[in-house]
């Protein structure tokens, strides 16, 4: 980047994002700011023409278990321990309105 970022181009960003800055801390931002842009411009500036595009460095796998259908608590069983129970499923007090 031939040119760092002025006290101005600050100003304005943070007029437009609606934030009050002190001078101090447009003084801060402007430096603070032109760095990461030399940064940038600096990855800019590699070729990487020859670099496969990627998402991560290292490869990834899929970690889970597989789904297999094993045995389970009795639905019956289950719903009998429940302070309420309807039609095979939990009946809950409703979140709006009046208790049942």
């Amino acid at each position: 980047m031939s040119e760092r970022i002025s006290r101005g181009d600050v100003e304005h960003v943070a007029r437009l994002a609606r934030l009050e800055l002190t001078d101090d801390e447009i003084d801060l931002f402007t430096g603070q700011l032109g760095d990461i842009l030399e940064h940038a411009a600096d990855i800019e500036a590699l070729d990487v023409g020859d670099i496969e595009p990627t998402s991560h460095p290292l490869p990834l796998v899929n970690v889970l278990r597989r789904d297999e259908i094993v045995a389970s608590v009795d639905r019956d069983e289950v719903l009998a321990q429940a302070p309420a129970n309807e039609a095979g499923q939990f009946r809950v007090p409703p979140v709006l309105g009046e208790e049942p």
